[in-house]
């Protein structure tokens, strides 16, 4: 009666390095439905339950980058033993042995994946010997679950956390699919103590998940993925070709894709974990309406940025060694922020101009000058505008394909700007005009806003979110490429 092709069916749950497993395919989703199904039977035992989403995450990641999963199981492996014996040495020198050891193991193996052939670069360029380009597979969110386990013995090591005893509780944390390709970080010491919780699932978080994985699913597949096939790409592909003005959006643009991009993964992640009874900290807190650098980092990817903070930074000396000392950190902590996303030159530029731009903001606010109450919103307006604009020349060095298209996006915006063709500019590109704005309108929005658009779907019955979940997926079958859009912070 069913004509099934057994063997393309199986094929389907292959890896396939074309079509790596992400929230926003027909695939995973259709997974997904049945993997709700089977951890709704198991979540009253507490030990099924975690063999089996530890299982599940496993082979999600197998989805996402093929053997590969071995890597993360080995990593998982060794900080799980070195935890335990950091833990149980009370020799501080063999301890801090066993420290440097789990940090080196986990660094080596991010930067032979992701640094090897910049370091053949480097050596290139010093010595004028040619070394040859090595073709290098990068796993699927390595930088994301490396920290995330490095964190763990660190922590460990500081006597902030106690190890845990099962491998298989840890290998929950590090595997935990909803956060494992793409972040957010998730810390040991806010996940661990939730596993062995009873499964609890009000209908606020139900709720709350639901509205954040329909946002987040509108934010990636509906507004960044759109603007940036029709749009973004074509201006940093050959920004010599278009006016200044053209340049100027389609730079407004990219910081409106980077950001639906890659919020709206957290999002999902977040809202996924909600569903299952878990909780994460939010990743990111309307950053475009920051007034000052600094306060931009404590709204854009929060749990890299306290990561950096709290590993790195502190870890250099933070405030505590002068001015001047505390001015160098921030520069240091920036410029590796910038090559854990990228083995380029033109990253750890980005780094830098964060770096360079958040001494300058702690050096200001140094100063004995107090601002009077009644200018406050005018500053402040001020403040927010300025900011941003430094956040997307930022953006031009960690888009652009290299330096020189950088600097030709930038020639093009000073000397070429032509005002005059915005009318033209509009007409061309009138849905990613009218996604532009409201990306950018949804952005502005007061949390208020949101809070209240979470309590309203909450008080939906479940027919009403399952319905509104089916229109969100309708209309992201409606405007999608031919090609899956990976997120960007796949890369990373």
């Amino acid at each position: 009666m069913f004509n099934i092709d057994i063997h393309k069916l199986l094929e389907q749950f292959s890896y396939h390095a074309q079509e790596p497993m992400i929230f926003n395919s027909g695939f995973f989703l259709f997974l997904f439905a049945f993997f709700v199904v089977g951890y709704a039977l198991l979540q009253q035992s507490n030990k099924a339950k975690i063999i089996y989403v530890t299982i599940f995450s496993i082979y999600f990641y197998y989805k996402s980058s093929g053997w590969y999963f071995l890597l993360l199981l080995a990593t998982t492996g060794v900080d799980f033993q070195l935890a335990a014996w950091i833990d149980q040495q009370r020799n501080p020198i063999k301890r801090k042995a066993l420290l440097i050891f789990s940090i080196v193991a986990n660094l080596g193996v991010l930067g032979y994946f992701k640094y090897t052939n910049l370091l053949f670069e480097i050596i290139t360029m010093s010595t004028g010997a040619t070394v040859r380009h090595v073709d290098i597979f990068l796993p699927v969110g390595i930088s994301f679950f490396t920290f995330q386990s490095m964190s763990y013995t660190i922590d460990v090591y500081r006597r902030q956390l106690k190890p845990v005893n099962s491998l298989v509780d840890y290998a929950f944390f590090v595997s935990f699919f909803p956060q494992l390709v793409a972040g957010p970080i998730v810390r040991a010491s806010e996940f661990l103590p939730q596993i062995h919780r009873p499964t609890i699932v009000t209908q606020e978080m139900v709720g709350r998940g639901v509205y954040l994985i329909s946002t987040g699913l509108f934010k990636k597949a509906v507004i960044s993925n759109f603007i940036s096939l029709n749009f973004v790409d074509r201006i940093f592909d050959a920004p010599s070709l278009y006016s200044g003005l053209e340049n100027l959006f389609g730079l407004y643009g990219y910081a409106l894709q980077i950001y639906c991009d890659f919020s709206g993964y957290s999002d999902m992640a977040i809202g996924i974990a909600l569903v299952l009874g878990f909780h994460f900290s939010e990743n990111f807190k309307s950053p475009y309406q920051a007034s000052n650098i600094t306060d931009f980092w404590r709204r854009w990817h929060i749990s890299l940025s306290t990561w950096l903070k709290d590993y790195l930074y502190i870890s250099l000396g933070g405030n505590r060694k002068g001015i001047f000392r505390t001015y160098v950190n921030l520069i240091i902590t920036m410029v590796l922020g910038g090559l854990w996303h990228g083995a380029s030159g033109r990253f750890i530029l980005w780094g830098a101009l964060h770096g360079f731009a958040l001494a300058v903001h702690k050096y200001f606010l140094a100063l004995p000058i107090r601002i009077p109450p009644w200018t406050s919103p005018f500053i402040k307006g001020i403040g927010v505008f300025v900011t941003f604009h430094f956040v997307c020349f930022c953006w031009i060095f960690f888009r652009a394909e290299n330096l020189e298209m950088a600097g030709q996006m930038l020639y093009q915006i000073l000397y070429h700007l032509k005002p005059s063709v915005i009318l033209d500019l509009i007409a061309g590109y009138p849905v990613v005009a009218v996604l532009m704005a409201l990306g950018y309108l949804l952005h502005m929005v007061p949390v208020t806003w949101e809070i209240r658009g979470q309590q309203l779907l909450t008080k939906l019955p479940l027919v009403g979110k399952a319905a509104l979940m089916i229109l969100m997926i309708a209309l992201v079958l409606q405007m999608k490429s031919a090609d899956i859009q990976p997120f960007i912070y796949f890369q990373f």
